[in-house]
């Protein structure tokens, strides 16, 4: 995969920029980053706080020749390349199922995979957002944020950030598309991940709300959840949130 960088200096979406390029018939590698979104977003249309280089703001387009059932991966792959990138800078991160990065429980990252239907074949646009400083924290989640700043004790650019994460992107993707790598990179988020077995969790899911012991991932990466009756519920998608028991 070969890389190429579009700067700006504010966008709406580095994501919705990224399909549009993806549609256009941009090649995988292509990645989009700005200093300052109008309208970041995260998963179910929330809102990404973006404001000017207080965050990385980066989106890349892939082109995956697997089959379709392997697409929920690449969630797990960027996280894994997220929280190897954040350990180098000295950050010791925690993987929440399925696109949030944490530290002590706080969020330092999210990543957000959409399809895209081009002319030449289907994409997948993966944006990630990492805070660089907590300049830019609001009162409302103060408490439940962190960032580079807080937990490495430095500042960080985004240049800098993009260039570390580019790398362990193009590695972890190139295992993901070989067909024994899809079982590493599963083994792989197990071991940056405390909420792959044993965690208390509630999940809240488009029309129910379980609540369990998380038991590992299936093959495709959905989460096995362990109820109160020792039935195993598989969940493709959901919101994860931790149980604290007295």
């Amino acid at each position: 995969m070969n890389i190429q960088i579009l700067r700006f200096d504010t966008i709406d979406s580095t994501n919705t920029e990224a399909a549009k390029q993806a549609r256009q018939g941009a090649d995988e590698g292509l990645c989009v980053i700005a200093r300052q979104q109008s309208a970041g977003r995260g998963r179910h249309g929330r809102t990404w706080i973006s404001e000017k280089d207080f965050g990385l703001y980066f989106s890349i387009v892939l082109r995956p020749e697997f089959d379709a059932r392997h697409l929920p991966l690449i969630t797990l792959m960027t996280g894994v390349a997220v929280s190897d990138t954040l350990q180098e800078l000295g950050v010791k991160p925690d993987i929440k199922w399925v696109n949030d990065i944490l530290v002590n429980e706080k969020k330092i990252s999210g990543i957000l995979a959409e399809t895209v239907e081009t002319p030449t074949g289907l994409a997948v646009v993966v944006g990630i957002g990492i805070n660089l400083t907590p300049g830019n924290f609001t009162n409302e989640i103060v408490e439940t944020t962190t960032s580079i700043e807080n937990e490495a004790g430095k500042k960080i650019s985004s240049d800098e950030i993009a260039e570390i994460l580019t790398r362990y992107l193009i590695y972890f993707y190139d295992l993901l598309s070989q067909e024994e790598g899809r079982v590493g990179i599963l083994r792989d988020w197990q071991k940056r991940s405390s909420y792959f077995s044993g965690k208390s969790v509630r999940v809240t899911l488009t029309d129910n709300v379980i609540e369990g012991i998380t038991d590992g991932l299936e093959g495709n990466g959905a989460l096995r959840v362990k109820t109160a009756d020792g039935s195993v519920k598989i969940v493709q998608a959901g919101d994860v949130t931790r149980l604290r028991r007295n």
